[in-house]
């Protein structure tokens, strides 16, 4: 006997709360999001989460995190697993910094939104005024951002099924065996698993497309093919589009060109650099 319900066979999904974690499920879940962010803390973590995903046996969870309802399915998603068992571990120094400059009218791209981690944690606290675009170009994980977003009162969010890259056109989009939240246009780095035929768009495209003057974020996490959205869009874009932040994972050993060198040159300058992630930001008045 587990402590969450069966997923249904039919497509329409319940309704949000219907596989609320209970019993062992929730107290261990309890556990792991109590956890301090040090190295004991998260073997704790770790060894927790690992007993309660035996009693689950491939069910979602609903559940609230980083300020924002979801439903997750922290199987073969490091993303969703993340967010279920230890959000606190969810990227808190990015997080952090990026908490500190939203304001209201915040205006921030998420490319490679996954579920929506980063893009319910910006909705949650820019506001009515604020605005995300969260874009995700895996059909299945698509659909699963779709329906946080939905639970939530961000009426200021939208979401793109497609894949940015250097130019429009259909891409094949790679999909790691071992993580399926993970995917990418280039093959480098990723364990071998299924593909998948994606439109793709550049990335000053869509935001022209979407109606954007100023943009005040932009987040990467495209698993190595960071160059090939930036490139061209570092190149042309006008200084107006030009977001005051770049969050960029760092895959610098996949890039075929000088991403750090291409935005040092239009005026950004690296100013954190995580375990995964590398923040640029332009100062005002910054050619």
């Amino acid at each position: 006997m587990t402590d969450t319900q069966h997923v249904p066979a039919s497509a329409e999904p319940q309704a949000f709360g219907a596989y609320r974690p209970t019993g062992w499920t929730a107290k261990l879940i309890g556990h792991t999001r109590a956890m301090p962010n040090h190295w004991l803390g998260q073997r704790l973590a770790y060894v927790l989460r690992k007993l309660a995903l035996m009693r689950m046996h491939g069910q979602p969870l609903d559940v609230e995190a980083l300020g924002a309802r979801m439903r997750l399915f922290p199987y073969n998603n490091v993303c969703e697993k993340r967010l279920v068992f230890t959000p606190q571990y969810f990227d808190p120094e990015e997080r952090a910094f990026l908490e500190e400059r939203i304001r209201d009218g915040f205006v921030f791209v998420d490319v490679g939104a996954n579920v929506g981690g980063y893009t319910l944690f910006v909705a949650a606290r820019a506001g009515q005024t604020g605005r995300v675009l969260a874009i995700e170009p895996q059909p299945a994980i698509f659909e699963r951002l779709v329906f946080n977003i939905r639970q939530n009162p961000f009426a200021t969010v939208k979401a793109l099924d497609c894949a940015v890259a250097d130019k429009s056109g259909d891409v094949t989009l790679f999909i790691d065996s071992r993580n399926n939240g993970q995917s990418s246009v280039k093959f480098v780095g990723l364990s071998r698993g299924p593909s998948v035929r994606v439109p793709a768009r550049p990335l000053a495209e869509l935001m022209e497309q979407e109606g954007f003057t100023r943009v005040d974020a932009i987040k990467l996490d495209v698993h190595g093919a960071e160059d090939l959205i930036l490139e061209p869009f570092l190149r042309t874009a006008s200084d107006d589009l030009l977001p005051r932040l770049f969050l960029i994972e760092n895959a610098a050993r996949r890039w075929q060109v000088d991403v750090v060198a291409l935005l040092k040159a239009r005026g950004y300058e690296m100013v954190r650099r995580t375990r995964h992630n590398m923040i640029f930001e332009r100062r005002a008045g910054r050619a």
